[in-house]
């Protein structure tokens, strides 16, 4: 029984923890840039949109 609590502390010490994933700045980057020009876009199509519904309302 002892031996098995020895075997079963020694296992638990031995864990190894996950190995830390490297930092690539450069696609953070390029994926940050993307979105904000997605969410430009995006953006400019509401006040395109917005104009296009008070013409509409001007000429009804």
């Amino acid at each position: 029984m002892d031996n098995e609590l020895i075997k079963n502390q020694n296992n638990r010490e031995e864990k190894k923890s996950s190995p830390k994933k490297s930092f690539n700045f450069n696609l953070y980057k390029k994926n940050t840039i993307n979105s904000l020009n997605e969410i430009e876009h995006f953006l400019n199509n509401l006040k395109n949109i917005s104009k296009i519904i008070k013409v509409r309302k001007i000429l009804k």
